[in-house]
């Protein structure tokens, strides 16, 4: 019985069974709190995106002008009245809107998380055999593992953004070039093209992911080659074209809406935070080493990243793009988490990478470390959940009541004053287009189309002063809806 429960472990069917288990367990914790309206963790960042989405259910799908509902100056800095957005391109927002057009008993909510929990089941897939090629099967179910059941990434695996869907773009760009390297068949080379010419399109901080890509070639093929060799430079040059090409000409379409695109240099170091003592706290200290790996993790991953006794540095060099880019994109990697679900590959890697080697070496004591291993695994998802848990709160349901309201007794086409930070959360609950914050005077904001003035704030200097002008048509506890077309007489 022992015997031929061993010899099944061994097989190819234990390993899927493993696989399969790993990825299910993966599927149904992310549906934690999937009902969640937008007003959790982040729930700015979700709501521009998620009202991309929902202004394609409601308008139609165009590829070439996404908008959203915030009609302001803020986020851009010029005059945006048709509220157009241009930062990824939208292929996120056109899925999840065919999605929630055609299949109306989900909400647009639980299909634009449940797209996202799709990818992220896809990126451990391929992590699995990336892992299995350059850390054997332990290596590959491991890595699938780290990935899926890691808290941090189960909570950033399922938020309405693009990230993940780019995460999953490169990752299977990464498998395809690897087996390019292995086999040297050219297609193989240019479906890896095409699918970092996607990343690239949806997020081209992802362009990090290129670095193992270049290890590889250089290691396969040698820089004399790579330079000398006709063919061969006529193969990468094409590779470069289809992978940098789209993204190119997609910057320059966006450069026709300059009040359509987001300030962004100040998430290079725009605070000057890079190399100072807070940005080696809040990167490696907090983020990675308290949020992501618990503490305790830090054990198999500091092992994942000493081990050099391997004949291939892709995972290596997978992370020295991975500090590539936190220390290039510093101040946005310091100031919000969600930076950091570009480099879980890497880190999930670099994970099993450790396990495998301190669960097969043979220089400290086996039974301990092996103790050790699975104490601090155990410890990284109890501390990373506690951390991370807090996330799925709806601090301000206010927010929700509020929208509800204006939603269902104001006209579709009307615009809205929601005064919330600058923050679209609030906005994006009214499902109207207009105004996260007043951005200019409100005698202007009214001359510009401004219908409704909702606010959670009912001490607010801003609610004060238009309470007293015009006239306010619902009044509670939780929030205030004034009608700026009704001037109170004087």
């Amino acid at each position: 019985m022992i015997k031929n429960l061993n010899q099944f472990i061994r097989t190819r069917k234990f390993e899927y069974f493993l696989l399969s288990l790993i990825i299910l367990l993966g599927f149904l914790v992310r549906l934690y709190r999937i009902h969640n309206p937008i007003a959790d963790w982040h729930s700015w960042r979700q709501a521009d995106t998620a009202s991309v989405t929902k202004i394609y259910v409601e308008r139609g799908i165009d590829l070439m002008h996404p908008k959203y509902h915030d009609i302001s100056s803020i986020q851009t800095g010029k005059p945006n009245p048709e509220g157009f957005r241009m930062v990824e391109f939208p292929i996120y927002n056109a899925l999840g809107a065919i999605l929630s057009a055609n299949f109306k008993q989900i909400s647009l909510e639980v299909w634009s998380r449940l797209l996202t929990i799709s990818f992220a089941l896809v990126t451990s897939f391929f992590l699995y055999l990336l892992g299995k090629r350059y850390l054997g099967a332990a290596g590959g179910i491991l890595s699938a593992f780290f990935y899926l059941l890691t808290p941090f990434n189960i909570y950033f695996t399922r938020v309405i953004l693009p990230d993940p869907m780019g995460v999953m773009l490169g990752v299977i760009a990464l498998w395809f070039f690897t087996a390019f390297i292995d086999s040297e068949k050219n297609v193989t080379l240019y479906i890896s093209a095409v699918f970092f010419a996607l990343m690239m399109l949806i997020k081209p901080y992802l362009g990090f992911y290129f670095f193992p890509a270049v290890y590889l070639a250089v290691g396969k093929f040698g820089i004399p080659t790579i330079f000398r060799d006709k063919k061969m430079r006529t193969l990468l040059l094409i590779f470069l074209i289809i992978s940098l090409a789209p993204f190119l000409l997609w910057r320059a379409w966006e450069s026709n809406f300059p009040e359509a695109i987001p300030f962004y240099t100040w998430a290079f170091n725009g605070n000057h935070i890079r190399f100072k003592p807070s940005f080696w706290y809040w990167i490696f200290g907090e983020r990675l080493g308290h949020i992501i790996l618990g503490s305790l993790g830090l054990i198999p991953f500091t092992f994942g990243v000493l081990n050099t006794k391997v004949k291939n540095y892709f995972i290596h060099w997978f992370l020295l793009g991975a500090l590539f880019y936190v220390v290039g994109v510093a101040d946005a990697n310091t100031m919000h988490d969600y930076y950091q679900i570009l480099i879980m590959p890497a880190v999930a890697l670099t994970l099993s990478a450790g396990s495998v080697y301190l669960w097969t070496q043979d220089v400290f004591n086996k039974f301990l470390t092996r103790v050790v291993l699975v104490f601090s695994i155990g410890v990284m998802l109890i501390t990373g959940w506690n951390q991370i848990s807090g996330n799925y709160n709806i601090n301000h349901p206010e927010i929700i009541e509020a929208g509800r309201e204006i939603d269902a007794t104001t006209p579709k086409d009307s615009l809205i004053v929601a005064p919330y930070n600058g923050d679209t959360a609030f906005l994006y609950q009214t499902g109207r287009s207009g105004w996260p914050a007043i951005d200019d005077s409100i005698g202007h904001i009214i001359e510009k189309g401004a219908d409704y003035y909702v606010s959670v704030d009912l001490i607010s200097p801003d609610t004060k002063m238009l309470k007293g002008r015009f006239k306010t048509i619902k009044f509670t506890d939780k929030y205030v809806i004034i009608d700026l077309h009704k001037p109170l007489s004087k």
